[in-house]
């Protein structure tokens, strides 16, 4: 295999090339988490890996708990199959919590602090209510707990903790709820079984990858990477490409499609589940990438190569398109780089404008 052929099967194996996927819940379920953070992106995310999506059909999934967004792991809001948030959560969260001490000192956020905390939000959320982030520090604030600044910190260590999990949006504001009233028992796993369902889901959805992307995306120790993988490898191949051993499914459908452009948010897990991203990213659009203080920009992708960022502006009636290239397209990829933005703005609702660059 060549270096090259890297991003293509990554773009196969991340189901971006197929997009045959029918619901949200298939996407979330397939790649096993979605960095979520950029929620409108991630809709995206979701949506550009489906048929026929839009954004009211990712955000009905979320009404109708399909797919849950929390904080599962790396410290990170993701969506999550609500089936496995539980496992996941038990078996990642506890290592950002640890590596988060020195702040949660410096916070004055202790074992008293949390359990006070705790008490307030189940007294104010339970039986189904849900409420904005500002709701919650009003909370916290009436009964003597100083939100300034911990807020942020307090709410994602309960999240953490599996105690909330985020809700549907009122308006423009997002929301926090139970989340063991808003999602039914899921699954159970030890800590050996979820690092053997960890590798296995992430070498399946993320292949060719190699055990340092795998211990960077799950945020595991490379040691307990390690395990995981060793524990499926009779699942996959091995292959050597510039010293790394890469890791893939033994077989996959026949790829085509190659020349089509996708419009990736930022943060897509195209890019982002990986710690070597040199397969698509040139080195010399590395810090290009990775500007606008570590905001990652979306990008434009042709043959796993990306090949330029995009920024949206949204109007009443369409949504205006600036593309930025890093090298001179051919008429067919801008003639594909049309119909890809044609799709995002179907995907939106509206009609589409490009800025020409």
């Amino acid at each position: 295999m060549e270096a090259s052929e890297i991003s293509i099967l990554r773009l196969h194996h991340q189901r971006l090339l197929q997009a045959d996927f029918q619901t949200p819940s298939e996407v979330v379920a397939w790649l096993g988490a979605m960095q979520a953070q950029d929620y409108f992106g991630t809709l995206w995310a979701i949506g550009v890996r489906m048929q026929n999506a839009n954004e009211a059909t990712i955000e009905q999934a979320i009404a109708d708990k399909t797919i849950v967004r929390t904080w599962p792991m790396r410290g990170t809001l993701h969506f999550v199959a609500p089936d496995e948030i539980r496992w996941i959560l038990k078996t990642l969260a506890p290592r950002v919590i640890t590596r988060n001490a020195a702040l949660y000192r410096r916070q004055e956020i202790d074992t008293a602090l949390i359990n006070r905390c705790q008490d307030l939000v189940i007294a104010a959320l339970q039986g189904g209510q849900q409420l904005t982030r500002d709701e919650m520090y009003q909370i916290l604030d009436k009964n003597g707990i100083t939100s300034s600044g911990r807020g942020v910190h307090i709410l994602g260590y309960l999240a953490q903790i599996g105690l909330l999990c985020l809700g549907v949006r009122r308006g423009k504001q997002h929301t926090f709820t139970l989340m063991d009233e808003w999602l039914p028992p899921g699954r159970e796993l030890s800590y050996e079984e979820a690092l053997v369902e960890l590798a296995r889901r992430y070498f399946t959805s993320r292949a060719p990858a190699t055990v340092k992307d795998f211990s960077w995306w799950t945020g595991l120790t490379l040691t307990d990477a390690k395990k995981g993988l060793e524990a499926v490898k009779p699942q996959f191949v091995e292959e050597r490409i510039n010293g790394q051993s890469y890791w893939f499914p033994p077989s996959h459908e026949p790829i085509t499609e190659k020349d089509v452009v996708f419009l990736l948010p930022g943060f897509d897990e195209f890019l982002l589940s990986y710690t070597d991203r040199s397969a698509s990213l040139a080195p010399n659009h590395k810090k290009i990438w990775q500007r606008d203080n570590g905001l990652l920009p979306a990008t434009i992708v042709i043959r796993g190569e990306v090949a330029g960022f995009w920024k949206r502006t949204l109007k009443k009636d369409a949504v205006i398109i600036e593309p930025i290239f890093l090298r001179q397209f051919t008429e067919a990829e801008h003639h594909n780089f049309a119909a890809a933005v044609v799709r995002y703005s179907q995907f939106l609702g509206l009609s589409a404008v490009i800025v020409q660059p």
